[in-house]
């Protein structure tokens, strides 16, 4: 019988012959639907460590070597806004001594209970045209052939930091209700800019998208490597082209009100292989990995 829903945190380990102990934990505590897991893998020796999430589509996750840490491996475990809430089972597997192991281990969810909130905007940024159709689609496509691949080179090497420091206007999650239709859920957090503000670059990464759409406005995807990327839009100007390194806070551009807006603001999102996550939570995460 469950009585909380909360990650599971326990310390699991395998024995063998020469007294060395594989051992598999989480680093944070409790997680919500559109949050992010860090699971570690502490162990000498082994090799091609993955995970497998045990769903309908049954994810695999590559592990990667901790470059803070010494015989240490750690994956990221993304879960869609849309998870149902309920125990996943999770099947670690890794080669040692040219034979393949296994260990598992659960992850249990708990409800992000997120709000909902009202917007007014033209009918025309609602509802579409076949033309602008076309065009979100392709747009869509574009950035899913971009989430959808994992750099394996980490990329950044300090902690990641906010975008701005500046007031939350509207939080990550959020259930958007356009002219009185659930049309969406806010896919990122809004930070309050007026037209003109800086915006800096969570970490150091490379430019992988640098343009104008539509609903985005002008936009800037980085990617930091390993599945990492973050989002940064509705910005008035763009400093940086696409397949430009940039560093940790450098001015990437500046804010705005281009695309789908009411007034300007900048729109901070991030992905972990491919999903769609809550940004504030995985700066938290990310920077538990070289803590």
């Amino acid at each position: 019988m469950i009585k909380k829903l909360l990650l599971l945190t326990t310390l699991m380990f395998i024995n063998f012959a020469n007294g060395e102990d594989i051992k598999l934990y989480f680093k944070n505590s409790e997680i919500t639907n559109a949050q992010t897991a860090l699971l570690y893998l502490d162990a000498k020796n082994i090799e091609e460590p993955k995970l497998t999430v045990l769903n309908k589509e049954k994810t695999n996750i590559d592990f990667f070597k901790n470059p803070f840490k010494k015989n240490n491996f750690y994956a990221l475990i993304p879960i869609s806004y849309y998870k149902d809430i309920k125990p996943y089972k999770i099947i670690v597997s890794y080669k040692k001594n040219n034979q393949k192991e296994f260990k598992s281990t659960s992850l249990i969810l708990k409800n992000g209970k997120y709000k909902s909130e009202v917007i007014n905007v033209k009918s025309s940024k609602v509802t579409l045209s076949k033309k602008n159709k076309q065009r979100t689609k392709k747009e869509y496509k574009e950035a899913m052939d971009i989430y959808n691949t994992v750099n394996k080179e980490l990329l950044w090497n300090s902690d990641f930091i906010y975008p701005l420091n500046t007031k939350i206007t509207s939080e990550f999650g959020t259930k958007r209700v356009y002219n009185n239709k659930i049309k969406s859920y806010h896919s990122g957090t809004d930070f309050r800019a007026s037209i003109g503000t800086p915006i800096k670059a969570a970490n150091d990464g490379i430019v992988v998208l640098s343009k104008h759409r539509f609903y985005a406005g002008n936009s800037i995807i980085i990617d930091h490597g390993q599945g990492v990327y973050t989002c940064y839009y509705h910005l008035s100007k763009m400093n940086f082209k696409k397949n430009q390194k940039v560093k940790k806070g450098e001015i990437i551009g500046l804010s705005g009100n281009t695309g789908r807006v009411t007034g300007p603001h900048l729109h901070f999102s991030a992905r972990v292989n491919s999903v769609q996550v809550d940004p504030m939570q995985l700066i938290t995460i990310l920077n538990k990995i070289n803590n």
